[in-house]
């Protein structure tokens, strides 16, 4: 996809933790230098984890300015995991050193910013600044349920990252619902209403 935006600061953002059953969900917004071309950027769904972290070291450096934030496992559940997601996105942006000129972002919504924004359907796959946003967004999330796996090693946090796997799902039976599951969520709600909660 050809961009054309003379002599201004793109921004691409996206998110990380979406469906999973646990811990916050996560974006990321990214500025890339455009004297300084970074490759192997592509949807972080499609990398594997080793490459993920050395392209996250090589943006954190070379990017002209990234931002990383969250929302809340309490967030996600007042305000629906779309909204949340949206919320992070803002932060993300709102947490740059400078405003960028136009943001695109991941997907078909657009979080409410001061600045101009354009959505792209699987930008993270398009765009290299979207790309760039979501391997922070995933590193930054796997990073974090691996720090909550230490608090709640019943779950397997380290394996899964929180999302609903087959293992999750059978330690869920097990162990019951804990403080950072997102309550909201059919499977969580469901086992809370069968008393199931740690």
């Amino acid at each position: 996809m050809d961009i054309v935006y003379a002599n201004g600061l793109i921004g691409g953002v996206d998110e990380a933790g979406r469906g999973p059953l646990a811990g916050p969900v996560f974006a990321a917004c990214v500025v890339l230098d455009v004297a300084y071309r970074i490759d192997g950027l592509a949807d972080s769904k499609t990398l594997s984890e080793k490459k993920r972290n050395e392209l996250t070291i090589i943006i954190k450096k070379h990017a002209k300015a990234w931002a990383i934030a969250s929302a809340s496992v309490l967030e996600i559940d007042q305000l629906n995991i779309l909204q949340a997601s949206l919320l992070a996105m803002k932060r993300a942006v709102e947490s740059l050193p400078f405003t960028p000129d136009i943001v695109f972002v991941d997907g078909n919504q657009n979080p409410r910013l001061k600045c101009p924004a354009r959505t792209v359907i699987r930008g993270d796959s398009l765009i290299p600044e979207i790309s760039a946003a979501s391997i922070l967004a995933k590193t930054a999330r796997d990073a974090e349920m691996l720090r909550l796996h230490q608090h709640f090693p019943v779950y397997g946090f380290d394996q899964h990252k929180g999302y609903p796997t087959k293992n999750h799902l059978a330690a869920l039976h097990r162990h019951g619902v804990s403080e950072i599951h997102r309550q909201s969520f059919a499977p969580i709600s469901a086992l809370k209403s069968n008393g199931k909660l740690l």
